[in-house]
């Protein structure tokens, strides 16, 4: 893909690319419904995190959207990590729960891996559970990562041949960075996975046709790490201290890329906000119809 006409990136309008997705979902919603069972997305917060519940609130609006059922269970600060798997172990039974997400980040003494790992892969919306995982790693997961596939969808809505690329990834976490780089090998990239001990991060960030950063720090990335014409997949998520025009301190958010001087030598990129985060949303929402789907199946 070539920069646009203006001599700058072509910007990846993750909120367009999510409508679209929605739209699909709805319908998909709307059949599954009519001809077997309502779907149920249900999530857990344990204690009283306000970033966890402002997610619990955009997951309901968004999930009533599409027509998929929404119930949160909330438990309360001192929940023990026993109780809490004990209430997975209830919505892995619940025939009328076709979907199971854990808001994060629960309390300090609540260890959410292992509350993860306890949710059925059949009812893993966010495709965390090791099962999930090791599947991937056959190219044939039951439920993948809603990041990982909204990068992923993003890559395709780039134009970028995959196939024989030089696909660099920055960042290796277990559910954004290692699997975007199976997904990637998967699809024939010669890929490179950068992570905190990588030497001379430039050198390997230069070479890369497509470039997806997953790190959690701010404009990280500057135009010296980017080849002219590369495909830049921000997924970082940072919130930064800004001067508002008035003169007002304010909080902003940005991506792992240093956005407008990347812009400038890229053939295509993602914005933050309004790019990878938007659709990862909307993946969550075609987990769930595709959770509801396998275990109709796995019935039958």
């Amino acid at each position: 893909m070539a920069p646009n006409a203006s001599g700058g990136a072509t910007r990846l309008d993750g909120k367009a690319y999510a409508a679209e997705i929605c739209a699909t979902v709805t319908r998909d919603v709307a059949q599954f419904t009519t001809h077997h069972r309502p779907i149920k997305l249900c999530a857990v917060l344990v204690g009283t995190d306000e970033a966890g519940r402002l997610y619990a609130r955009s997951q309901r609006k968004r999930s009533v959207v599409v027509g998929i059922q929404y119930e949160l269970v909330e438990l309360p600060e001192d929940t023990t990590q026993a109780e809490l798997l004990a209430v997975i172990d209830r919505l892995n039974q619940a025939p009328d729960v076709t979907g199971i997400i854990l808001q994060l980040p629960p309390p300090p003494h609540i260890d959410a891996a292992v509350a993860q790992y306890r949710i059925d892969p059949y009812k893993d919306v966010e495709g965390v559970n090791p099962a999930n995982i090791g599947w991937l790693f056959y190219g044939e997961p039951i439920i993948a990562p809603c990041t990982a596939l909204a990068v992923n969808e993003m890559v395709r809505r780039s134009g970028i041949l995959v196939r024989g690329a030089e696909a660099v990834v920055v960042g290796q976490s277990r559910i954004v960075g290692r699997p975007v780089s199976m997904f990637l090998g998967t699809q024939m990239a010669t890929v490179t996975a950068c992570h905190i001990a990588t030497r001379d991060l430039a050198t390997h960030t230069r070479r890369a046709d497509l470039l997806v950063v997953g790190i959690g720090h701010p404009r990280a990335i500057g135009v010296e790490h980017v080849k002219p014409g590369a495909v830049v997949i921000d997924v970082g998520i940072n919130k930064v201290n800004a001067t508002a025009p008035d003169g007002r301190q304010v909080r902003r958010t940005v991506g792992d890329v240093d956005f407008e001087p990347v812009a400038q030598v890229a053939s295509a990129i993602t914005p933050v906000p309004g790019g990878v985060g938007p659709l990862t949303v909307a993946m969550l929402l075609r987990n769930t119809v595709e959770a509801a789907r396998k275990q109709l199946e796995r019935r039958l």
